[in-house]
């Protein structure tokens, strides 16, 4: 079967921040809308094989962490991945994850604040 896209707007997510605390217009709803414009679990099984991330150059994430694990058990690190500060859209490739909850941790950004602007994230594999 072909990659597809794993997470849709109705994925259950959360975000530890948003822009000047205005979730109606930059809210995590907006995170998997498939639009351009806006910026910022589910209840199933899927086989992910590739992450995807486009970040703001300047304020990307030198490391991050996939964690993801099945229904009754803890979160277990998968994999460690280290974006490139650029704009361009980047893609990991992630080898034997069947989860029903992932988490992607954003650690040490290039930004000397801490800020990490996520302009795309997809999760692509397979739904079990």
């Amino acid at each position: 079967m072909p990659e597809a896209p794993l997470i849709c707007s109705e994925t259950a997510s959360r975000v530890s921040s948003v822009l000047h605390r205005d979730a109606k217009q930059f809210g995590k709803k907006h995170m998997f809308d498939g639009s351009e414009e806006t910026c910022w679990s589910s209840d199933q099984t899927v086989q992910v094989s590739r992450l995807q991330l486009q970040f703001q150059g300047g304020f990307a994430c030198r490391l991050c962490t996939l964690e993801g694990c099945r229904k009754g058990e803890e979160l277990v690190k998968i994999l460690d991945f280290y974006p490139d500060d650029v704009h361009a859209l980047q893609s990991f490739p992630v080898q034997g994850a069947t989860l029903d909850r992932l988490r992607i941790t954003f650690a040490r950004s290039t930004d000397f604040f801490g800020r990490i602007v996520v302009y795309h994230l997809s999760v692509l594999g397979e739904k079990l």
